[in-house]
């Protein structure tokens, strides 16, 4: 299994709340019904002066997610629609093998 994982940050509580309610019935349009797709992750901390958004999307493997993103798997897949609400993001999603998983999420 394979984790992609990606940062996003929003500079106002308006956005974040906003950006957070987007991403709750499903992390990207369409991900869940795609092949090798297991699950994800949206993670929420508060820095003070912005608040990070972390996304964690698990696939059975690197080719999974090339079926979604393309050839250029690591480049960041952002809907246009959710964009706007963020004040910066990191243009490349990095990938882990999962190497253990313990308990129920």
């Amino acid at each position: 299994m394979v984790a992609r994982m990606w940062h996003g940050y929003c500079s106002t509580r308006g956005h974040a709340d906003a950006y957070e309610a987007m991403l709750k019935p499903e992390l990207l349009p369409g991900v869940s019904k795609k092949k090798g797709y297991r699950g994800s992750q949206l993670l929420r901390r508060d820095l003070g002066s912005e608040i990070e958004f972390v996304t964690i999307l698990f696939f059975d493997s690197i080719d999974d997610i090339k079926a979604l993103t393309g050839a250029d798997y690591e480049t960041a897949v952002i809907p246009p629609e959710r964009k706007q609400h963020l004040s910066r993001y990191d243009t490349k999603a990095v990938h882990y093998d999962v190497a253990a998983t313990h308990g129920h999420l």
